[in-house]
């Protein structure tokens, strides 16, 4: 009697067991919506500087404009150099870059200002700078020059709202693909950080123009980059 119950165990019980655990990881292995979960996390916690901080930049994605978003005149796709001619923080140089903006695990978030000081900011400049379209959530309080490239955080002369779109596609999305490509030339030594921030500071279309293409790319993509070469340390 004690050896037929515990056979009955063995054969009832432990096969389930098998057969449940091989039901559990066919699904997980072959579901859709959990493989595009572990990817993102895989991305999240892996990829370069630019995409640890997409919550803020949305770096390399493409928004799609509705038609009720306004398209901002070209002359307002550059800061006033009077209002935001940019600024520095001094404690990002040649020679530290490797541990700040190109250190493993990002950087910008140890030193990005909190939403509140730049959302306060931003309805304070869309005013200063006399836009006809005053709805703050159609700018983005942008760095002129970005913190990963040794940008300074919180110095208002650093901010001001940018147009999401902008006649000819140079809206904030087109200048955040600037900011990652001279990022990854900073941090590969093939420009120095002091002429990424002044070329960005300068004129950051005529800078997209000449390290990435004559036009933005349609659809937010990546084109492919041609690297000039090293420069050293």
């Amino acid at each position: 009697m004690n050896v037929s119950v515990k056979r009955s165990v063995n054969f009832l019980h432990f096969p389930c067991i098998r057969w449940f655990a091989l039901v559990i990881v066919v699904a997980v292995t072959f579901s859709p919506l959990p493989a595009r979960a572990r990817s993102v996390n895989v991305v999240r916690r892996y990829s370069v500087e630019h995409v640890i901080d997409a919550r803020h930049n949305y770096h390399s994605n493409y928004h799609e404009r509705s038609r009720n978003d306004p398209i901002a005149p070209r002359s307002e796709a550059l800061p006033s150099l009077r209002l935001t001619p940019g600024a520095i923080d001094s404690r990002v140089t040649q020679a530290n870059l490797n541990k700040t903006i190109c250190r493993p695990g990002g950087y910008t978030r140890s030193v990005r200002p909190p939403e509140f000081y730049t959302e306060r900011l931003k309805y304070r400049q869309v005013l200063q700078y006399g836009y006809a379209d005053t709805r703050a959530w159609h700018y983005e309080e942008d760095h002129l020059i970005s913190l990963e490239l040794g940008g300074s955080a919180k110095n208002p002369k650093n901010l001001w709202p940018e147009p999401h779109y902008v006649v000819g596609g140079w809206g904030s999305y087109t200048k955040d693909e600037l900011e990652n490509r001279l990022h990854d030339l900073v941090c590969s030594r093939r420009i120095p950080l002091a002429t990424a921030q002044r070329v960005i500071a300068t004129d950051w279309i005529a800078a997209f123009k000449r390290y990435i293409g004559p036009h933005p790319a349609k659809g937010g993509r990546y084109r492919a980059w041609r690297y000039p070469p090293k420069t050293g340390n």
